[in-house]
């Protein structure tokens, strides 16, 4: 049984910790490390990269460490909370086109990747631990047999097996990591309801924002590349700009239908993106990616917020972080209607069907402005959606199991 006074974390994943960036994954870790044990441990390295580099300076880091066998293994970053960056090279495997041959090299470095884990608990002295598995399906395929931790669980907060690099392999391994987990954490009702014909300890734990970093009271200047366009409303997004996760038609015809106002970008763009007409359009401004800590200037200053998503298995029911950081500044925000907008967000945001809809939604928007009666209720929202109470919500669920579990062997 798991003691209740003060649980011993273990995280593996897809994403970093100490980035320029958070995900669902590494905002909880921090929040249970106030008041729990959290070791995270880092994505280990594959050879492909080892040996092409990456454009990724953090990964770029660690291979560095590797090569100059420094500042590598298990480092104490907070109170309660350390790191593990991992010293092995796994290898490039995705590329074999046999999932039965895929598994049988993925175990190996699965198993690579325990014996550190193993090594790192055994230095920390955590004896029964909970292991929280954020979406890696391979490299963490096998480690409830390999660490036998006395929880398995996966959070599902994402629909990664629906990219190119997950679906040969992923689409097969997946639904088999979840069945055996023995709980998944969903952060939108879509996804639990999926993971429930699979594993029916499949739980909502809801979605979080900074409210710390996210915060409409703050004064923040305008940016300097803002003030050029400052003169006209501003349309925003922020965000990696995806051809499969957003609309491009639809930006073009916003942009085009409306000239009068300026359409601004701020994120990595992809190569369909790149070289669509957007780039040819006036009052069409991309200025790149930004640092995750000047992200709210930007949207204090937006008239409107948008987030123009393609309906797809990818984004219908994915839970759009940058939402809750939207509200959490005090912004309209126009967004595509899908499952998670419709269950969570209907109340506080204009949901757009359509080309027409999205713009006329826009508009509406401009015309009701960004009201303090609207803004306390925007920012209401996103105060509900905290990192603490999301935390609470995991707490809870791994308590009320461990509760459930002990009635039943009584």
């Amino acid at each position: 049984m798991i003691p209740q006074e003060k649980f011993n974390f273990v995280f593996v994943g897809l994403q970093r910790i100490f980035t320029d960036r958070e995900s669902t994954a590494t905002s909880i870790a921090k929040e249970l490390a106030k008041s729990h044990n959290v070791l995270y441990v880092n994505a280990p390295i594959d050879r492909r990269s080892y040996y092409l580099g990456t454009s990724d300076k953090f990964i770029s880091e660690h291979i560095a460490r590797i090569r100059s066998k420094a500042n590598l293994g298990l480092h104490k970053a907070e109170d309660n909370l350390w790191v593990l960056d991992p010293e092995s090279i796994l290898e490039s495997i995705n590329w074999i086109p046999n999932t039965t041959v895929f598994s049988w090299l993925n175990r190996i470095n699965n198993r690579r990747l325990a014996n550190e884990i193993i090594a790192a608990t055994a230095q920390l002295g955590f004896g029964d631990y909970i292991l929280i598995n954020d979406k890696d399906i391979f490299r963490s395929f096998y480690l409830k047999e390999m660490l036998r931790p006395v929880k398995y669980i996966y959070l599902d907060r994402d629909y990664i097996v629906g990219m190119d690099y997950w679906k040969r392999h992923g689409s097969k391994l997946e639904p088999l990591l979840m069945k055996k987990a023995d709980m998944i954490l969903c952060n939108s009702y879509g996804f639990q309801r999926k993971a429930l014909q699979l594993n029916p300890r499949s739980y909502y734990i809801g979605n979080g924002c900074d409210l710390n970093r996210f915060d409409y009271r703050k004064p923040l200047e305008l940016p300097a590349d803002l003030k050029p366009l400052s003169d006209r409303p501003m349309i925003g997004y922020v965000g990696a700009l995806l051809n499969f996760r957003l609309d491009i038609p639809l930006l073009v015809f916003l942009a085009k239908s409306r000239p009068e106002w300026n359409f601004v970008f701020i994120g990595r763009e992809d190569n369909a993106f790149q070289q669509s007409e957007l780039h040819q359009l006036v009052n069409v401004h991309f200025l790149g990616q930004k640092d995750a800590a000047l992200t709210p200037a930007y949207l204090k200053h937006f008239d409107v917020c948008i987030n123009p998503q393609l309906l797809n298995e990818i984004t219908n029911d994915n839970y759009p972080l940058k939402i809750d950081e939207y509200l959490a500044m005090g912004r309209p925000v126009v967004a595509t209607s899908t499952n998670v907008m419709r269950e969570v967000f209907s109340s506080v945001t204009y949901l757009a069907t359509g080309h027409d809809d999205f713009l006329r939604k826009i508009e509406e928007a401009l015309q009701n402005g960004g009201a303090e009666e609207d803004a306390r209720r925007w920012v209401e929202m996103a105060e509900s959606h905290s990192w603490p109470a999301i935390t609470k919500n995991v707490l809870d669920i791994l308590r009320q199991n461990e509760e459930r579990e002990i009635k039943c062997h009584a």
